[in-house]
């Protein structure tokens, strides 16, 4: 689906090519780089960003490896794990650092805000805090039943997947889109484990994690069977080191359940808490 906003071009280290969209605001007085949920093209998130920028937010969407403007589609030949996308991430704040000299806020839903609180750890540099959306981590002991159950057999299943078609085929089954087997592999060990631990990386996530020092505004859908209030308090939890705030998004008079996704169709209630957020603690 095309869209109209302006966008910057952004390579990576491994010659990887795709795009930011950019949503700006008249008189911004923040910069957030936005990471969309697994799946989830960048566009679909362009109406939140406006609601965003009226509210002097300027805002950078992520692109996805394979997905929408990536040079590149998840296949047997074209293969990618967690390292590689938070390169990628890694070179899309640089690629916004024009924008904002003073430093940059880190969003993103679902998987997008597990990465997000990934990619901070990992650069911490020019980070000045991070917004979690609908996110949490996937360890299925902290899902309630009979989610638990589902989280036990996709953690094995989608890797096979991925192995038996060397992609996962998300738009066969009916999840997410088409990724790449690695991302899926790195994913299903989160799942069991409860850690970030992917394959090829050497720093440990989980210290750095601990280690960062950053004020977090985390955002709990109150319908949102997808991520439960113990997936969020997982994933916040190894935020040690962080000044956390909670806030459940509640669905208003005759708008659509705050669930996992609906909240992007009217996203004016989420863009409003993080506009709250920023003005009460100066970020």
């Amino acid at each position: 689906m095309p869209h109209d906003q302006p966008v910057i071009s952004v390579t990576s280290r491994d010659g990887h090519r795709f795009e930011l969209i950019h949503v700006g605001a008249e008189q911004p007085r923040h910069t957030l780089l936005f990471l969309p949920g697994m799946g989830l093209s960048a566009r679909l998130f362009i109406r939140f960003a406006h609601s965003l920028a009226e509210r002097g937010i300027e805002v950078f969407i992520h692109e996805w490896r394979g997905n929408g403007s990536s040079s590149l589609r998840a296949s047997r030949q074209s293969n990618w794990g967690y390292r590689e996308l938070i390169d990628d991430i890694g070179a899309a704040r640089r690629a916004i650092s024009d924008h904002a000299p003073e430093g940059h806020l880190l969003g993103g839903h679902s998987l997008g805000a597990q990465f997000a609180c990934l990619s901070a750890a990992t650069e911490p540099q020019g980070c000045r805090g991070l917004v979690i959306v609908a996110g949490g981590s996937p360890y299925w002991r902290v899902f309630p039943w009979p989610m638990k159950a589902v989280m036990m057999a996709t953690m094995f299943a989608f890797p096979f997947l991925g192995s038996l078609f060397g992609y996962y085929p998300g738009k066969r089954i009916g999840f997410a889109g088409n990724e790449a087997r690695d991302v899926m592999a790195d994913w299903a060990r989160s799942a069991r484990s409860g850690q970030y631990r992917p394959a090829g990386m050497d720093m440990d996530l989980e210290a750095a994690l601990q280690a960062l020092e950053l004020p977090v505004l985390a955002l709990d859908m109150a319908d949102d069977w997808f991520v439960p209030p113990g997936s969020l308090e997982w994933l916040v939890g190894k935020l040690t080191g962080c000044d956390v705030s909670k806030r459940v998004i509640e669905a208003k008079g005759d708008a659509q359940k705050a669930d996992h996704y609906a909240w992007m169709k009217q996203p004016d209630r989420t863009a409003e808490a993080i506009g709250e957020w920023l003005n009460a603690t100066g970020g």
